[in-house]
């Protein structure tokens, strides 16, 4: 694996994933249906397909169709993987949710946004829906979740894709320390005082600078959309309190030690993994890669050079791909794949 050095990038962005999906081509209409659980409500966006895949329903040959789960990241939507679900339509019967208190999940019951928490909500919803086990994606902190489902209810998942995992580091990027400023309590009230004038055009610009490795890939459709959905954000009483609260539950996850760590809970994964990094990633360490692939168990480990910390948006048909090799060979040990990302 060859390093790449991240280009310099303004860190005064308030979100560490874009709110809403850039450039995302759905191919059909999403179904999005709120969906009550004990103590939370979560939103959750099917992908496009017949009626009937969505349900759960055997149109291939009396064949139950395997199903599929995403997981956004910190300051994201289930939108973010609206470019990657109806790529893989014909495999999977998709479905991504909105982390409580993000998208338009409303806040928890116990205000608790602890990364075990979060898993929690996923392992909820799963029992309740009956959907498991899936393939279960997660990008950032969905990656951190992931991880936790994967290691504490292995019968919930059939295999495993991250995507820029928030997994431990011991020495963060520089660029990433902002957004890890944001659990301290008050900075975030701090940060929107200080912002007040921005327009969501100049926040969103920050954000995707932030996150993809090559901004000028954002059609300005995905611009427009992720302006929108970050007005509407900034419009919730709850905005600030939920980033401060949901920062401040990862970087406690980062401290844990035992059988609690992140990389103990990486090393229990029985599921086979895809693991996903981005040679300009400016949030997850692209050097992390190599730990990665040696703590998850017949783990492939897909690199891209040019990507940035939200691949399945920047290269959605080069992670389709991926996911679809490690579905039809299941690999026995890590595999290293380096791909050119420009040919997505």
């Amino acid at each position: 694996m060859s390093s790449t050095e991240s280009p310099d990038t303004s860190t005064a962005a308030a979100l560490p994933v874009p709110p809403a999906g850039p450039g995302a081509r759905t191919g059909g209409v999403e179904a999005v249906r709120s969906v009550p659980l004990p103590g939370l409500t979560l939103t959750v966006r099917a992908s496009a397909g017949t009626p009937g895949e969505r349900d759960g329903a055997e149109p291939d040959g009396g064949r139950a169709r395997e199903r599929a789960l995403y997981v956004h990241g910190l300051g994201g939507s289930s939108q973010n993987w609206s470019a990657l679900m109806p790529l893989l339509a014909d495999r999977v019967d998709g479905e991504a949710l909105d982390l409580p208190g993000f998208g338009t999940s409303p806040p928890p019951d116990d205000g608790n946004y602890s990364v075990s928490a979060q898993a929690r909500a996923v392992i909820r919803y799963l029992d309740a829906s009956g959907r498991g086990p899936v393939h279960l994606f997660g990008n950032s902190l969905g990656g951190a979740v992931s991880t936790r489902v994967a290691a504490v209810r292995p019968d919930l998942v059939r295999t495993l894709t991250l995507i820029s995992p928030a997994l431990p580091e011991l020495r963060p990027q520089l660029t990433a320390m902002p957004t890890a400023l944001l659990a301290v309590p008050g900075i975030t009230r701090l940060f929107g005082r200080l912002t007040q004038d921005w327009t969501p055009e100049q926040r969103t610009r920050e954000v995707l600078a932030l996150c993809y490795g090559d901004p000028g890939r954002i059609t300005p459709e995905g611009f427009n959309s992720a302006v929108d959905e970050f007005a509407r954000r900034l419009e919730l009483p709850y905005f600030w309190e939920v980033m401060e609260r949901s920062t401040r539950g990862l970087v406690n996850a980062y401290t844990l030690g035992g059988q609690h760590n992140l990389w103990r809970q990486a090393e229990r994964v029985l599921a086979p993994t895809l693991l996903v990094y981005g040679g300009r990633d400016r949030l997850v360490s692209y050097r992390m890669a190599r730990r990665a692939a040696a703590a998850f168990r017949g783990s492939r480990l897909l690199t891209l050079p040019e990507a940035g910390h939200v691949a399945m948006m920047e290269y959605p048909e080069t992670v389709a791909r991926a996911f679809r090799e490690l579905l039809d060979s299941r690999p026995a040990g890590p595999t290293g794949i380096t791909a050119d990302a420009g040919r997505s």
